[in-house]
Order: structure tokens, then sequence, then C-alpha cells
């Protein structure tokens, strides 16, 4: 792997998991320093953070990691309902029936207090669906949205409730999928997201328009 593309995965991987908070600085030198590369590998995982959004140039010496706000999350969510519920009905109908059983039981067993695997279910359950739809351009699309969600659902992980919740939302989704009921996995997935947008949004982290 080349040192840009692991210097990428490392501060992205920072980004996502909070070690690198909204507005921290990212200087050059120090980061190169840190990470044990030169500062064109560092330069150029910064060009590729900021094209996903995740960290914004203010000038040409500072660069910080892009702030969570409200606004920003909204669109975020807009731009996820329509890719989520048009993947799901795809899925619906070309999907694997036993694969989505499978994680609908999966899901009925989760272990709310091993909220990793949970997420790891997650990311199958995502997979599954991105296969089942098979649209490089959808995938593309999907991918560059759950960027930002994985910074975004960390706010979930103090919710007991909202993960519970989540747990059960998923699970109906799945099934639905596997009865080949398009319907049903799009209205469930607009409701797991109507309610996971309201959960987020409540969270203290999350910076509001005055």
């Amino acid at each position: 792997m080349r040192a840009s593309d692991r210097t990428y995965r490392a501060l992205l991987d920072e980004i996502q998991s909070g070690a690198l908070a909204p507005g921290a600085a990212l200087a050059e030198v120090e980061l190169a320093a840190r990470l044990g590369v030169s500062r064109t590998p560092v330069r150029e995982a910064l060009g590729r953070l900021a094209a996903d959004g995740l960290v914004i140039e203010i000038s040409p010496r500072l660069t910080v990691v892009a702030d969570l706000a409200a606004d920003d999350i909204r669109d975020l969510f807009e731009l996820r309902r329509a890719l989520e519920e048009t993947a799901v009905r795809i899925a619906a109908t070309r999907g694997d029936a036993a694969a989505f059983a499978a994680l609908a039981s999966a899901f009925a067993s989760t272990d709310l207090g091993a909220a990793d695997d949970y997420y790891a279910l997650i990311a199958d359950f995502d997979a599954q669906v991105d296969a089942a739809a098979s649209n490089a351009y959808l995938a593309a699309a999907l991918r560059t949205v759950r960027t930002h969600l994985v910074r975004v659902r960390r706010l979930a992980r103090d919710k007991p409730e909202r993960l519970a919740a989540s747990v059960a939302e998923h699970r109906l989704i799945a099934q639905a999928i596997a009865t080949r009921d398009a319907d049903l996995a799009a209205h469930a997935t607009h409701v797991h997201l109507h309610n996971a947008l309201a959960s987020i949004l409540d969270a203290p982290a999350i910076e509001t328009t005055p």
C-alpha cells in the first residue's frame, strides 16, 4: 500500500472514531512526524479527505476537521434516504431471499452489549444490499454517504434505547427484502432513517444554527 493510502486510512480512522475531533487542526509537519511519513503523502491524504468533505482547508497552511453541524447532517440524510430506499427496493426484487432471512435472524439475536458486533452486522447488511442492487453508480454514492455516517453513528453509541430500536428496524427491513416486499422495505427504511436522524440531532455534540 502506498504511503499516501496508509496516511489517508490512518487519518480517516481517527476522524471517524473521534480521535480527531471536529475543528481539530491538521498541520502537515506534525502529522508527517506522528505518522512516520514525508509531507507529500500527508498532503495527498488531506486532499482526498477534503474531497470527501471530512476536512476543510482554511488556508494553505491550515486544514481542520469538518464540523458535525445539524444542517449538514440533515442534508446527508436527505441523500441517504433517496439512495437507501432505492437500494432496498431493488434488493427486494433481486436479492438472495435466504441471505436476507439469515440477516433478519442475526438482528433478532443481536447482543446490544456488543455495539461493535452490531455495527459489523450493519456493514454486512449494507454489503448484501449493495450486492443485490448490483448498480455500481448507486454503490459508489452510498460509499460516500457511509464515509460520513461512521462519524455520525458514534453519537448513537451512548443511547441503548436507540440501538435497540435500530436493531428492530433493521430486522424488519431485512425480513421485507427476504419476502420480496419492496414497498415495506422502502417504508421501513424511511421510518428507520427518520428515527435515526431525530436521535442524532438530539445529541449534544451536534452544532445547531442559532
